[in-house]
C-alpha cells in the first residue's frame, strides 16, 4: 500500500495529533482498538528507571533491560552447558570475556558506520561521544563479532570446545536481544515507516524525526514517510522473533547433529527474521545506498545454510562422529567439575556444622580437622580419575595397535620359496608351470 493510499484510508485526527505534541512523554497507539483505552490514551514513558540516591547518576531502562538479557542469558546458559559437555566452571572466563567483547564490538560497529555523528567540529573524532553508551548506539552485529572474538580466544586458551559452547551461547543471544530490545521501547526508537496496524505506535519522537529525516529516508530507501502517521514498532517485531527462536532452538538443543549446528541454526534465523524487519526501519545504517544490516543479515542466512548443509554430509559421511558431550575429554572435564561441587557442598556443609557446634559450646576440633582433609580428598579423587582416563587410553592404544597389526596381517600375502626367493603364493602358481615346461624341454633332448 502507498503511502497516499495509507492516508485515504486512515488518518489521525487533528486533534490526537495536538494531543500527541503536548504530551511528548507519552507513547500512543491512535488505531489500537474501538473506543477508548490505555494504548489510544497513550503510555507515559520515561527513558531514566531512577536515580541513584544522593547523586545525578541515573540508571536508564535501556541500559537495565539490556544487563537484565544478559543476566537471564548467563543463567540459562550455565544450566545448559553440561548438556553439550562443557564444564561450566571453565567456561565462566570465556562468558564474562565474551560479554565484554560483545559491548565493546557492538559500539565500535554502531559508530564505524555512523562516523559522522562522532566528529568535532575540526573534523577531528569526538571520543567522549565514541564511549557514551548509555545514550545507546549498539548494533548487534558487531556484538556478536566482539563475544565470538574475545570469548573464542579465552575458550582455546581454557581447551573447551568451542563449537559445542557455541551451540549454548546462539539461544543465549536470543534471549539477551529478545529482553534488550525492549530499551528501544523506552527509548522511543527502532521503529520503521508508516503503518495503519492496530499496533502501530505515534510520539511526538517519531513525529520530530521523521519530519526531521523526511529527505534523507526518501533518498536512502525510497520510502515516503508521513509524520502525521503511526509506525512500525520494529523492536516488537525483533523481540517476538527472537522470543520464538530461543524457544526453536532450545527444543532442538538435544538432537543436533553436529557441534555448532544450533549456533548456524541461530545466525540463520537471527538473519532472516532481521532481513525483512530491516526494511522496514526508517534509521538504518548505511554503507551507500545499501542497509548494512540487510545486507549482513542475507549473507548470513546463506552462510548457514549452506555450512548446515555441508557439515550434515561430512558427519553422514563419516558414520562415527562423536559430539564433544560424548567424548572422553569432555567426561574428564565435567568429573573434575562434579567432584569440585561435592567438595565444595561438603566444605559448606562442614561450616556450618562447625558454626552450630560454637555456637552450642561444644569441640569443634574433629570438624575443623575433617574440613582440612577436603583438599586432600579432593586431590586423591582427581588423581583416581586421571588414573581411570589414562587406563582407558592405554586399553583404547592397545585396541587400535592390535588392529592395525591384524589388519596387516591379513593384508599380508603368503610368501613361498622358490629357487632361493621369497616371492608371493599367487608368484608362485605362475613360476611352476614355466619350470615343468623347461624340465620337460631337456627331458626331450635327452631322449632324443
Amino acid at each position: 500500500m502507498t503511502q497516499q493510499a495509507l492516508m485515504l484510508a486512515k488518518t489521525v485526527s487533528e486533534e490526537m495529533l495536538q494531543t500527541i505534541r503536548e504530551n511528548p512523554d507519552k507513547l500512543y497507539f491512535p488505531f489500537f482498538g474501538e473506543g477508548d483505552n490505555i494504548l489510544k490514551n497513550g503510555i507515559r514513558l520515561d527513558r531514566v528507571m531512577f536515580t541513584v540516591p544522593g547523586t545525578d547518576f541515573k540508571i536508564y531502562w535501556y541500559g537495565f533491560l539490556i544487563a537484565l538479557g544478559i543476566l537471564i542469558a548467563m543463567i540459562y546458559g550455565f544450566r545448559k552447558m553440561k548438556t553439550v559437555g562443557i564444564d561450566p566452571d571453565r567456561a565462566t572466563d570465556a562468558v564474562i570475556g565474551g560479554v565484554i567483547g560483545a559491548v565493546v564490538g557492538a559500539r565500535l560497529y554502531y559508530v564505524i558506520f555512523s562516523l559522522g555523528n562522532y566528529t568535532n567540529a575540526d573534523g577531528g573524532l569526538d571520543f567522549r561521544g565514541i564511549i557514551n553508551v548509555r545514550d545507546g548506539g549498539l548494533a548487534i552485529y558487531g556484538g556478536l563479532i566482539g563475544a565470538i572474538l574475545v570469548g573464542g580466544i579465552i575458550a582455546k586458551i581454557r581447551k573447551l570446545k568451542l563449537t559445542a559452547l557455541l551451540d549454548v551461547v546462539g539461544p543465549c543471544f536470543l534471549i539477551g536481544q529478545a529482553v534488550g530490545r525492549w530499551g528501544n521501547f523506552f527509548n522511543v526508537e527502532a521503529f520503521g515507516s508508516n503503518t495503519t496496524l492496530p499496533w502501530g505506535m505515534m510520539s511526538a519522537r517519531t513525529i520530530q524525526y521523521l519530519a526531521d529525516n523526511y529527505d534523507t529516508i526518501a533518498l536512502n530507501s525510497g520510502v515516503t514517510v508521513d509524520y502525521n502517521l503511526p509506525v512500525h514498532p520494529c523492536f516488537l517485531y525483533e523481540s517476538i522473533w527472537c522470543l520464538i527462536g530461543f524457544v526453536l532452538l532450545n527444543l532442538y538443543l538435544k538432537h543436533r547433529k553436529f557441534d555448532g549446528e544450533v549456533f548456524l541454526m541461530y545466525i540463520g534465523w537471527y538473519g532472516l527474521g532481521r532481513f525483512f524487519i530491516e526494511g522496514l526501519r526508517t534509521d538504518s545504517l548505511y554503507f551507500g545506498k545499501i542497509r548494512v544490516s540487510q545486507l549482513v543479515a542475507g549473507a548470513c542466512v546463506l552462510a548457514a545454510i549452506i555450512l548446515i548443509l555441508v557439515f550434515r554430509g561430512a558427519v553422514r559421511r563419516a558414520g562415527d562422529y562423536k559430539l564433544f558431550c560424548d567424548t572422553d575429554t569432555s567426561k574428564e572435564q565435567l568429573g573434575e567439575y562434579v567432584i569440585y561441587e561435592e567438595m565444595n557442598s561438603k566444605k559448606k556443609e562442614l561450616r556450618q556444622k562447625i558454626k552450630d557446634a560454637k555456637a552450642n559450646g561444644e569441640s569443634t576440633a574433629e570438624l575443623e580437622k575433617e574440613l582440612d582433609n577436603i583438599k586432600s580428598e579432593y586431590s586423591k579423587k582427581i588423581d583416581e580419575l586421571k588414573t581411570t582416563k589414562n587406563k582407558h587410553t592405554e586399553k583404547a592404544e592397545e585396541e587400535t595397535y592390535n588392529n592395525i597389526v591384524e589388519e596387516s596381517d591379513d593384508g599380508e600375502e603368503d610368501m613361498t620359496a622358490i629357487d632361493g626367493e621369497s616371492i608371493s603364493e599367487d608368484e608362485a602358481q605362475d613360476e611352476i608351470p614355466e619350470k615343468d615346461d623347461k624340465q620337460e624341454e631337456e627331458n626331450n633332448v635327452q631322449d632324443n
